[in-house]
């Protein structure tokens, strides 16, 4: 996918989290222990509704935002959904599903982060600082349930 403006980035962001989503599902049904299977039927549901929620940005932002154009997007080379979905989650342990995945968030954030001292209007600014939020927010969710599950 090609990222010219914010509203390709929100686009690009909402594909990765609903391609994260049938990945993560299709792997449940196929690994063979409960916790790997629970994980996974846990985090298919909650990039689901990252998926969801990432969506609705597009449809509240600001337009002026939205157009503006992602001059240093390029330049940064973050994960493409494909690669997202390389590593055989069903045959992996719960705690490499856990690493690989919080891999793939925190280069998410870093995308951001790193857009964000290069917003060049306060408009897409403010976008990509809740995008960030969110995503720092659900990275941190992620990590506590992980870690529940882990202490079972």
């Amino acid at each position: 996918m090609k990222i010219e403006t914010f509203k390709d980035l929100i686009d690009w962001t909402r594909q990765l989290h609903a391609h994260l989503a049938e990945c993560f599902g299709h792997c449940a049904s196929q690994h063979e222990e409960d916790l790997g299977k629970w994980l996974l039927e846990y985090l298919a549901a909650h990039e689901a509704t990252l998926e969801r929620t990432v969506a609705s940005f597009e449809k509240q932002a600001d337009p002026k935002a939205l157009h503006t154009r992602v001059y240093d997007y390029l330049s940064h080379n973050p994960i493409t959904p494909h690669q997202a979905c390389s590593a055989p989650y069903a045959e992996m342990s719960f705690e490499d599903i856990c690493r690989e995945v919080f891999s793939l968030h925190d280069q998410v954030i870093d995308l951001y982060r790193y857009l964000d001292g290069r917003a060049e209007i306060p408009e897409a600014r403010e976008l990509v600082r809740e995008l960030l939020k969110l995503e720092e927010h659900e990275a941190m969710r992620l990590a506590h349930q992980s870690n529940r599950a882990r202490d079972l």
